[in-house]
């Protein structure tokens, strides 16, 4: 199932994904900084919602409160409840 999640307090505007199976497959950000977002991504490819979850959660960028993992992680927990 596809899944698009607006982004609050990053640089990014947008994150796409999928979740099949229980697994995240296909993110893409859009905006951000491209290869750390593109290394986020392949480094996700194929694991376990909650382990994303629990692995990115919390991740601050500088003084932000929030950065794009910590929003990849709040994404995938909004579609949590969705599945």
């Amino acid at each position: 199932m596809q899944f698009e999640y607006k982004t609050k307090g990053t640089c990014s505007q947008m994150i796409l994904f999928d979740i099949e199976d229980g697994k995240v497959h296909n993110v893409q950000f859009m905006g951000g900084c491209n290869g750390n977002l593109q290394g986020v991504s392949k480094l996700v490819e194929g694991m376990d919602v909650d382990e994303v979850i629990c692995r990115l959660e919390s991740i601050h960028c500088g003084v932000k409160p929030t950065s794009c993992p910590d929003q990849l992680a709040t994404a995938l927990k909004q579609a949590k409840k969705k599945l």
